[in-house]
């Protein structure tokens, strides 16, 4: 019977002896993920060169300008690369972001990498670079702003539908397509219009240096491959993302071995959505028109 008491006592012993040691390892692994954890933490504080990803339709967008202030003051940043894939967009997003980039330009090198398409505004942001370069084949240019509206009331007509606008004065909510456009409603338009090209006109000139007669002999609308760019002065070199590294690396002594981490910018598909409807409905109704629905956007006939 005293056998079988000592048996028990031993295998309690033994029991407390395995839960220590059972404790222990799951302490020993915590503090190993805790430090390991932390290491990686440091290695994400490290220097590298940030990426921002400009894609689709440039629209004003404060949750992309709240990131691209965080690059600027962020000193583990060194450069920022910007990835440009664009047709353009509003005149006032393109705006935003080139004040954006140029934020970021006054603390460190800005580099802007186009890729197939870098149009209208999709050019206007490259200027907030320090220093562009352009595939041989990526379309770039067309310089200049547009607004555009219909006159439906021929349809209207022929449907039987009659329109009716009360207003405080001749040029409210002009151009309208449920009214015909008056030659003065035309001027009142073109002047919007040619103040914002002159704005363009004038970002060209100063950042690339060049006298406004030759950036008006070039900003006639067209658009120019990465060749004819570089050719025209709007460019500073051919290549990719590699050259652009090189470039970071013999000007700024930024290696081209440095990482590159992408910006990451979050707003959710709602602000999307949202965004995307209005600037569409800005440029086909010009009853919500606002000096932001101006577009300076390059599409191929028939999109």
């Amino acid at each position: 019977m005293a056998l079988d008491s000592d048996l028990v006592v031993d295998r309690r012993r033994l029991k407390r002896r395995l839960l220590l040691w059972r404790v222990a390892a799951i302490v020993a692994t915590v503090a190993a993920v805790v430090a390991i954890a932390g290491g990686v933490r440091e290695l994400a504080r490290g220097d590298h060169v940030a990426r921002l990803s400009v894609e689709r339709l440039i629209l004003d967008d404060p949750w992309r300008d709240a990131a691209l202030t965080q690059v600027a003051e962020d000193s583990s940043v060194r450069a920022l690369l910007v990835r440009i894939d664009s047709p353009g967009g509003t005149v006032v997003g393109g705006e935003a972001l080139y004040h954006g980039l140029r934020a970021v330009a006054e603390n460190k090198p800005v580099v802007a990498v186009m890729g197939e398409l870098a149009t209208s505004a999709g050019y206007m942001i490259a200027l907030g670079a320090d220093h562009i370069v352009a595939r041989a084949g990526t379309l770039t240019g067309s310089i200049g702003v547009i607004m555009q509206s219909a006159d439906v009331t021929g349809l209207l007509d022929k449907l039987g539908i009659k329109p009716y606008s009360i207003k405080s004065r001749p040029l409210k909510a002009q151009p309208n397509p449920l009214e015909p456009l008056t030659e003065e409603a035309r001027q009142a338009a073109k002047a919007v219009v040619l103040d914002f090209f002159e704005f363009f006109v004038g970002l060209v000139s100063q950042r690339r240096d060049m006298p406004r007669e030759a950036v008006l002999r070039l900003a006639d609308g067209r658009i120019f491959t990465g060749r004819q760019a570089l050719a025209g002065g709007l460019v500073d070199q051919i290549g990719g993302e590699m050259q652009a590294r090189r470039w970071l690396d013999e000007t700024h002594g930024i290696a081209a071995s440095l990482p590159v981490r992408d910006v990451t910018v979050d707003h959710g598909e709602e602000f999307w959505r949202d965004a995307i409807g209005n600037a569409l409905g800005k440029m086909l109704s010009s009853e919500r028109l606002s000096l932001d629905g101006l577009v300076s956007l390059w599409h191929p006939e028939g999109w």
